[in-house]
């Protein structure tokens, strides 16, 4: 008797505990697991080199620096521009503010991998498809604001777009009006980052066959093919056409393009391993798509809605491959169509939804904590960039960063005195011939300028040592001293200040805390 009135009041317990999780929210779920998986990320300036440079750019247009041109980089202005909001804070609040618009993106880019998975009628995985997203961008370094963090809430837009409905027919205006609204968003994602070019090939070969399926004409397929494509394309061509506007097409195509043909490749096993890096957040993601795709083919569910899903990855992963330099975060495009193609395992396969796919989500909650704690004890913080952001002072005279963190530049406001300040463009040696300057040259023409601070890390793996070497002799021959060596995270960032200003006295704040 015991046992039994035991065993009801579990159920009880149980059905209880069900209730008040159906009244949560969806929304409120997805926003309390970005917050408490990324918090530890809020207000740190050195979270990855990247956002640091885009914030840096984002802060010297708002200055009147022309991005190409005054301040260079491969990335497209769209990027640059994201992130004027943030910078036009300055620090510190625009670092949080960045992060916050990242939380922002992450938690509505989930929301739509739920929302898609319901419409495709698999509820039953639609939310932990959605926590699958959010926990696993941790894994692979999206903890920021890396470009696909922002680009990626774009691409699902455009997916729920274009998803098959049940009366759909040709020439219905709402229809057509809803793929071109799709190609434009995907246009936009573009300009945020070019890695978007394979997403968008698809999607507009998936919009020429559903004409053709919807028995347009082969006249209406071309037309409107055309104005899809042309929408895709718009925001490029209207950042060029305004490029060429101020005369600087030249520059501005060279850096978006030309610039990526002529970068060198790193070594074959650093490709190897930095392939590898990558693969392994995405495998499992990967490994319960395709066994997702497998049941439906089983069970005759292989709909036009969830063959659109599964290209989309299937593309997502051809970008991903062909642009053939990896890094972790290279994987974020992927992780929105395999985290939402797990969706339909979690709905077709009981095991799947009630033990694989919970292990899952604990896995990446581990695993995405300890990349994040790993990463923040390896580049560093707040407390230790402001460090070495006193050692270099605030005062007169430019600085030069040339290998470290370009963040340097935003926290002393310290002038430039060349467009490269992304340090490894003058410093690595895979950038050597696709800057449209030469490397060497460009040192020279720095130390030329008299740089009043030089800011030098320790040697890195792809270093172009000759540039090193050549940095070296300019900082004996004209007599720049040590202010200091300061860790940042594991890696020691050494200050060297030009003759006129080495007899001062560092800041005592960055003196006392010496590597």
């Amino acid at each position: 008797m015991a046992t039994r009135i035991a065993a009801l009041g579990l159920a009880e317990h149980k059905a209880g505990a069900g209730v008040v999780a159906a009244a949560v929210p969806r929304w409120l779920v997805l926003l309390m697991t970005a917050i408490a998986v990324r918090a530890v990320t809020f207000g740190n300036p050195v979270v990855a080199v990247d956002e640091q440079f885009y914030w840096v750019t984002a802060r010297r247009l708002l200055q009147g620096a022309l991005p190409f041109v005054d301040i260079w980089d491969r990335k497209p202005i769209g990027l640059f521009l994201l992130y004027t909001p943030a910078a036009a804070l300055g620090l510190p609040w625009g670092i949080l503010a960045y992060q916050l618009m990242a939380l922002a993106c992450v938690v509505l880019t989930a929301m739509m991998i739920a929302r898609i998975a319901d419409r495709m009628g698999w509820h039953a995985g639609a939310l932990p498809a959605a926590l699958l997203y959010i926990l696993m961008l941790n894994v692979a370094d999206g903890q920021g604001g890396q470009a696909p963090v922002f680009y990626n809430l774009l691409t699902v837009s455009a997916i729920a777009l274009l998803l098959p409905r049940a009366g759909d027919r040709d020439g219905d205006p709402a229809r057509v009006g809803r793929g071109l609204l799709a190609m434009l968003l995907i246009g936009l994602a573009l300009q945020v980052k070019y890695t978007v070019l394979f997403e968008g090939l698809f999607l507009g070969l998936w919009l020429l066959r559903r004409e053709a399926v919807l028995g347009a004409s082969l006249v209406h397929v071309l037309r409107r093919g055309a104005g899809y494509a042309a929408l895709a394309m718009l925001p490029t061509l209207v950042a060029g056409a305004v490029y060429a506007r101020l005369g600087q097409f030249d520059a501005w195509f060279y850096a978006n393009f030309g610039s990526i043909l002529d970068r060198k490749s790193d070594p074959w096993l650093d490709l190897v391993g930095a392939f590898f890096e990558v693969m392994v957040p995405l495998a499992p993601l990967l490994v319960l798509s395709g066994l997702g795709w497998r049941r439906l083919a089983r069970d005759g569910n292989r709909t036009p809605g969830a063959a659109l899903l599964f290209g989309w990855l299937v593309s997502a992963m051809v970008g991903l491959i062909v642009f053939g330099s990896w890094f972790p975060h290279y994987a974020l495009p992927v992780m929105v169509p395999a985290s939402l193609c797990c969706a339909a395992y979690a709905a077709q396969d009981r095991t799947g939804r009630r033990i694989v796919l919970p292990l899952l989500l604990v896995v990446a909650l581990v695993a995405g904590t300890l990349s994040v704690l790993v990463a923040q004890a390896k580049r560093g913080n707040a407390a230790q960039l402001a460090t070495i952001a006193d050692a270099i002072g605030r005062g007169p005279g430019c600085l030069y960063v040339h290998s470290g963190d370009s963040i340097l530049y935003g926290a002393t406001g310290r002038c430039a005195l060349s467009p490269w300040l992304f340090p490894s463009h003058l410093s690595r040696e895979r950038e050597n011939g696709a800057l449209g300057v030469d490397q060497m040259a460009e040192v020279d023409r720095i130390f030329a300028k008299r740089p009043a601070v030089v800011v030098m890390r320790t040697p890195f793996r792809g270093e172009r040592l000759a540039i090193r070497a050549r940095v070296t002799q300019y900082l004996h021959r004209m007599g720049y001293a040590a202010r200091g060596t300061y860790l940042l995270g594991r890696v020691p960032i050494t200050v060297y200040a030009a003759p006129d200003l080495s007899a001062a006295e560092p800041p005592r704040r960055a003196a006392s805390r010496p590597a």
